[in-house]
């Protein structure tokens, strides 16, 4: 079987710098988890570096964390789903929300089960995923403030997402802007002022205004030792934390080309032989290997041998090993982008290994 290797000094080490980086800014961290899935062990060695609060988009995952033990405050970082309210409740000390309609329903439960539940309003600042209208967050806030065993604890807000909005000075200092006219006016003095995630980490590293913005939402940069806006690697943080093995199941000489007519791949991709010149004679060392797309996507994988990647089915990659002498049953590796992270933490295919 496959598996991902974890390694968790490493992510302790990522996490730490962090923390001592952003402690010195004055930023708080919600250590984002949703990529590994909630795992349980990944979300403890956080907590370990000093990361108290955790975020995830999916309650089930707060709930698998939760039911393992890690001790941390746990955030919703998605929108709850009406039909998941109950388990918010339960399961989630916090989250994030931008319709009133939800809170108010959020209040209701929490009044049943007899807990307070707290709440972040995300707030639109140009990017066009979650928020609300910064014109309409006043009212939205008084109303908030009348439901009973809901706290408000603060607002966010997200960029770099769906339309690709940079964290600029320009939308950071007027976020704060809002922040702390809202404050002023009901009195408040918000825990949470999450100016966004870790495509925020250049501006808050050069930035000597930050402003009223005391918390980011961040699992990249720890996870993987990128970010930035061109999520780039960051200097002094490991970025080999995961490390993708799979075994050769196939190892033959091939064909440089394929023999027929070439049309479309399984996935309706433009075959990689299109529009390709076959001038060139000869063979390749060509080797399959036991994992696909069902398992991870290939095109985030990054070879630690001199191997090339040429495409994926859903059971196999397609590797070719150029002059290498590997043979059936060895086993490569690679290093893993966001991408291939994700579906591969989610893959029930893939074993998880600790070092």
């Amino acid at each position: 079987m496959p598996y991902l290797e974890i390694d968790l000094k490493k992510i302790l080490h990522n996490a730490k710098i962090l923390k001592q980086a952003l402690d010195s800014k004055k930023i708080s961290i919600i250590g984002i988890t949703k990529v590994t899935l909630g795992n349980p062990t990944i979300a403890k060695t956080l907590v370990q570096a000093g990361i108290n609060y955790l975020g995830d988009s999916r309650i089930g995952n707060i709930m698998r964390m939760r039911n393992a033990g890690v001790d941390a405050n746990f955030v919703l970082i998605r929108n709850p789903s009406l039909s998941e309210l109950p388990l918010v409740i339960k399961y989630a000390d916090i989250s994030l929300n931008s319709e009133l309609q939800t809170i108010e329903k959020l209040s209701e439960e929490a009044l049943q089960q007899d807990k307070n539940h707290g709440v972040i309003l995300m707030v639109e600042m140009g990017d066009l995923r979650e928020g609300i209208m910064p014109k309409d967050l006043e009212n939205i806030v008084g109303d908030v403030l009348k439901l009973k065993n809901i706290e408000l604890l603060g607002i966010g807000t997200n960029l770099k997402c769906f339309a690709g909005v940079l964290p600029s000075e320009n939308n950071m200092n007027e976020f704060s802007e809002i922040a702390g006219k809202l404050q002023e006016k009901f009195e408040l003095n918000f825990q949470f002022i999450s100016g966004g995630n870790s495509a925020n980490y250049d501006w808050i590293m050069s930035t000597n205004e930050k402003g009223l913005i005391n918390n980011l939402r961040i699992g990249t940069i720890m996870l993987l030792g990128v970010g930035g806006i061109k999520e780039e690697p960051i200097p002094n943080f490991y970025q080999d934390t995961f490390t993708f093995v799979a075994e050769i199941v196939e190892i033959k000489k091939k064909p440089l080309y394929p023999k027929g007519k070439v049309t479309t791949n399984a996935f309706g991709e433009p075959s990689i032989f299109h529009n390709k010149n076959k001038s060139k004679e000869g063979h390749r060392n060509h080797a399959l290997l036991n994992a696909g797309r069902q398992d991870v996507q290939e095109k985030g994988l990054f070879p630690k041998d001199d191997v090339e990647i040429l495409s994926a089915s859903s059971d196999y990659i397609i590797v070719d090993l150029k002059e290498n002498s590997f043979k059936l049953g060895d086993e490569l590796r690679f290093n893993v982008n966001y991408e291939a992270l994700l579906g591969a933490m989610t893959s029930p295919y893939i074993s998880k290994v600790f070092i």
